[in-house]
């Protein structure tokens, strides 16, 4: 969520946030609403003031001056029945297309109409050369026992899959890696909740407005209900979280922090699930793309300082960069421009590991400053040095995801004999140094 405030003082701004990013929003809509809004709200607290000022005349007044007061009060009446479902419905329509704005991108964003016109800002080592013809990772786990693609989808549908043998190991030690570097690094370590209420994908941007949609937002909704704790049929609908990155920035939600305790650093490893509505018909082979995976996040809850911002998401990036480098994947990191980010986006960059199988870069990271757009969802604050409160900037990265770096382990480290050296790194997670076909 933007500040209305800021809005109305940056509008031209704001157009072009909306522009650059592709929101299908008509700002000057939001401020017709807007004004039509404040001013119920006005009319709506006038009249209550003056219901309650009849009121209190009704106390001391005489017999004659009592039923002028009653036909004032009935007057009064009348048009707080009329003024306040009116200030609901306008409330309605500024909300609904108030959660449409997006945050103005930083000065350094690049502009760019779409993920083509993304910037690459750093490169680290070279896409792998082979004396042999490389395989993919589809064809390296099959011949190796180590994934089951076909039983994976008679159990479980499109997209599924059965990690088996080492392809089980490697993965958790990919895991177990990513959750020790952060702990090592000041990052709490988590295992946060994976089921979780609406409100908590509100807050962090993974609906597109103001409830679920499932024709666009791609999250699997549970359809059966639970008990509260007194046996009583749950009202809040639950839902399923694509990343650990909702529940971790929920954890404070509705919460008032001291300056102190900032910044919060997190790391949340967890299953995840994602419906994948807008990517049907691409990477249809493989586990590129699942609807089902694991992965270790960062989060980070700072002061509303942009400076100090900017220098919390290098913290992350080098932390992931650093993690490509011990793994021995070549990497490029790229900074993603206005039209390739969602609406909360401050800054924005992306890690793509070289999968020597699929011939291309693949995304195995994304670092993202949303500034306060989430905190305002959430209604996370602080108190700063001279205790005014203010809204804690929001940070995410992916530290490591379970599929695509299991995919750039096997085929970069694959070898003329179609075995899998596993980097050394992650051997002692492993026990093994080598995944080699079963005799």
């Amino acid at each position: 969520m933007v500040d209305i405030k800021y809005i109305r003082d940056n509008v031209e701004a704001v157009k072009g946030a909306i522009k650059n990013k592709h929101i299908d929003l008509n700002l000057d809509e939001l401020l017709e609403a807007d004004k039509t809004r404040v001013d119920l709200q006005q009319k709506v607290e006038r009249l209550s003031a003056l219901k309650n000022e009849l009121n209190e005349r009704m106390k001391t007044a005489s017999a004659d001056e009592r039923g002028p007061i009653i036909e004032e009060g009935k007057k009064v009446k009348e048009d707080l029945l009329a003024a306040e479902p009116a200030y609901r419905e306008a409330k309605q329509k500024f909300d609904e297309l108030m959660v449409r704005v997006p945050t103005v991108p930083s000065s350094d964003t690049p502009l760019g109409a779409s993920d083509a016109d993304n910037v690459e800002i750093y490169r680290w080592g070279e896409p792998k050369k082979f004396d042999f013809e490389p395989k993919d990772h589809v064809q390296l786990a099959q011949e190796l026992d180590i994934i089951d693609f076909e039983k994976g989808a008679k159990v479980s549908g499109y997209r599924g899959y059965y990690l088996k043998n080492e392809g089980t190991q490697l993965v958790m030690a990919l895991m177990m890696y990513a959750v020790n570097k952060m702990a090592q690094k000041g990052y709490t370590p988590m295992i946060p909740p994976t089921l979780v209420k609406g409100f908590s994908l509100f807050g962090s941007g993974y609906f597109k407005g103001m409830d679920y949609d499932p024709e666009v937002d791609e999250i699997y909704q549970i359809a059966t209900s639970d008990k509260d704790a007194e046996g009583a049929t749950a009202k809040d609908k639950k839902f399923l979280v694509g990343t650990a990155e909702p529940s971790l920035l929920a954890y404070y939600s509705d919460e008032v922090l001291k300056e102190e305790q900032l910044p919060i650093r997190l790391a949340g490893y967890s299953q995840c699930y994602r419906s994948e509505i807008g990517s049907y018909g691409k990477d249809t082979k493989g586990m590129y793309r699942v609807h089902e995976f694991m992965k270790v996040e960062q989060v980070v809850i700072a002061k509303a300082d942009a400076e100090e911002a900017n220098k919390l998401q290098q913290e992350m990036m080098d932390i992931s960069r650093e993690m490509h480098e011990e793994l021995g994947l070549p990497y490029r990191q790229i900074q993603i421009c206005a039209g390739d980010m969602s609406a909360g986006k401050f800054r924005a960059f992306d890690i793509e590991a070289w999968m020597p199988g699929l011939n291309r870069w693949g995304e195995t990271g994304s670092a993202s400053n949303f500034v306060d757009w989430q905190a305002r969802r959430l209604n996370v604050k602080y108190v700063d040095a001279n205790g005014e409160r203010k809204y804690v900037y929001m940070l995410n990265n992916t530290a490591l995801p379970s599929p695509r770096s299991f995919i750039a382990v096997l085929e970069n480290y694959q070898q003329a004999d179609g075995s899998i050296v596993i980097p050394e790194v992650l051997q002692k997670y492993t026990g093994f140094a080598k995944i080699e076909r079963r005799k």
